[in-house]
């Protein structure tokens, strides 16, 4: 025993996993382990170790398993733990010298490969090794992440998809000239995030940022809020008013949905960007304006004029640098990351100590179509961070649609003939009283989590396979369904 050790708190130990059948070996490895600070945790086969890991929310450090176990064999432990902790490294020990086992367990994503009987000195190199490994290949990937975010983040804008990083690259580009930008993409896109961006990056930062939606203003009033008026221009004009061109000087006028303005409006915004001057309504003055003017439309401009509906030259005047934002579909490799900073966001502003996403709810983040884009996402982040009851977000909590739609594939075979849980014998249908008043989609949801436990004879790891979802949502559902009845 190593008197200099250093015993450490209960917080600070590293976890050693040991999976042996042997007793003697679990005993040598824990005698060994603990007087030098570390807490070792034994299982006589995996699949007690992967029903632990699976429910504990601690993390292992290393796992140290011999080759041969009763039934799930060391090296299909390790293939199992390669896929749901690739960070954990894991030690086969083994009475086999065959170096084709070796290679066997080492290209299943081994650490290292030791022979029994066990030198505890080797042992214990190769376990500080595995650690130090680990630790630098967490900090790598911090790394890479914090560069990543850098590298595509710019004043809340997340991404690093090709066609984001090209869009923010133009953006960066063209930011310090004086040339007008127009910014095209679906509703949700983000092109106010773009036009904000654009403004503090440029010359005119130091001004303000005014931004006006085209289409949510009558035609009507919209000549007097860009132009301003006069007192008494029109009825209830009880008093003069700065219009946005003149409130934006010095910084950047946003004009978004730019292609719902009307013909007449167009020519008189046609005459602001050839003469850089504005009159107010009611007046003959002319006023010089020094703004930017940053514009944005989800509709095909080109396709407008052709139609009659732009007036072509101001297509023109407007269109200098083009900026196209593609839809969230398209950006397949933002909708996590994306997904992930507006929970941060949302869990701080509401003091919610949500630590994350379920698989469940990462699959349904991913396979979304999001015909709302950015918008959508955030706006279903923000729904999900205020209503859920975990400290996890899981897909009921994401979409009052996602269960039910996850419900009725899998009980698609079961829509004419619903059956409680209590009331089967074969395990077949749960039934609902559709006569009545219907049932809530939890009252469902739970419903079935007891229907598909119970037809399983309690099996929650066959149950948890059968449905789609991992054991831990299953345990949790079934706490909320039933309490801890069923877990016993």
């Amino acid at each position: 025993m190593d008197a200099r050790a250093d015993i450490k708190t209960e917080k600070e130990k590293k976890k050693i996993v040991v999976v042996d059948d042997d007793l003697d070996t679990q005993d040598l490895i824990s005698a060994f382990f603990k007087p030098r600070g570390f807490e070792v945790i034994c299982f006589g086969d995996a699949e007690s170790a992967i029903a632990d890991g699976e429910k504990s929310s601690e993390t292992w450090d290393v796992i140290l398993s011999d080759l041969r176990l009763p039934k799930m064999s060391g090296v299909e432990l390790t293939a199992q733990m390669k896929e749901t902790a690739p960070q954990t490294p894991v030690i086969l020990i083994t009475t086999n010298r065959s170096t084709e086992v070796a290679l066997e367990a080492i290209k299943e994503g081994a650490y290292d490969f030791l022979i029994k009987p066990l030198n505890l000195q080797q042992l214990q190199i190769a376990v500080e090794r595995a650690l130090h490994i680990k630790t630098l290949s967490r900090d790598l990937v911090n790394l890479q992440s914090q560069i990543e975010t850098k590298a595509a983040s710019a004043n809340g804008m997340i991404g690093k998809s090709a066609a984001f990083l090209a869009a923010v690259d133009l953006a960066k580009r063209v930011a310090k000239s004086r040339s007008n930008i127009i910014i095209t993409g679906e509703s949700g896109t983000g092109k106010e995030v773009f036009a904000r961006f654009i403004h503090t990056s440029s010359l005119n930062k130091k001004g303000p940022f005014i931004a006006i939606n085209c289409s949510a203003i009558p035609e009507t009033l919209l000549e007097s809020e860009l132009f301003g008026h006069a007192k008494g221009a029109f009825t209830g004009a009880n008093e003069k008013k700065l219009g946005l061109f003149e409130e934006a000087q010095d910084g950047t006028l946003f004009l978004d949905e730019i292609g719902d303005l009307s013909l007449p409006l167009q020519a008189k915004l046609l005459r602001v960007l050839q003469e850089r001057k504005i009159r107010r309504v009611g007046e003959n003055q002319d006023r010089n304006i020094n703004c930017r003017l940053v514009s944005a439309t989800h509709k095909n401009l080109s396709e407008m004029v052709a139609t009659g509906q732009f007036r072509e030259d101001l297509f023109f005047r407007l269109n200098v640098i083009p900026i196209h934002l593609p839809p969230l579909r398209e950006r397949q490799e933002d909708i996590l990351p994306l997904a992930e900073g507006f929970l941060k966001k949302f869990a701080a502003e509401n003091q919610a100590p949500i630590t994350g996403f379920t698989k469940e709810a990462v699959r349904f983040i991913l396979s979304h179509p999001w015909n709302g884009n950015v918008r959508e996402l955030e706006n279903t982040i923000e729904r999900a961070a205020v209503l859920t009851q975990t400290n996890e977000i899981d897909i009921a909590d994401l979409m009052p649609n996602a269960m039910e739609s996850q419900l009725k594939s899998q009980t698609r075979t079961a829509q004419s003939s619903f059956e409680h849980p209590s009331a089967v014998d074969s395990g077949q249908y749960f039934r609902v009283d559709c006569s009545g008043t219907l049932p809530s989609l939890n009252d469902m949801i739970n419903s079935y989590i007891q229907f598909a436990v119970t037809k399983n004879a309690g099996a929650k790891d066959r149950t948890a396979k059968e449905i789609g979802v991992d054991r831990k949502t299953l345990y949790k559902r079934l706490k909320i369904a039933t309490g801890e009845n069923l877990l016993s």
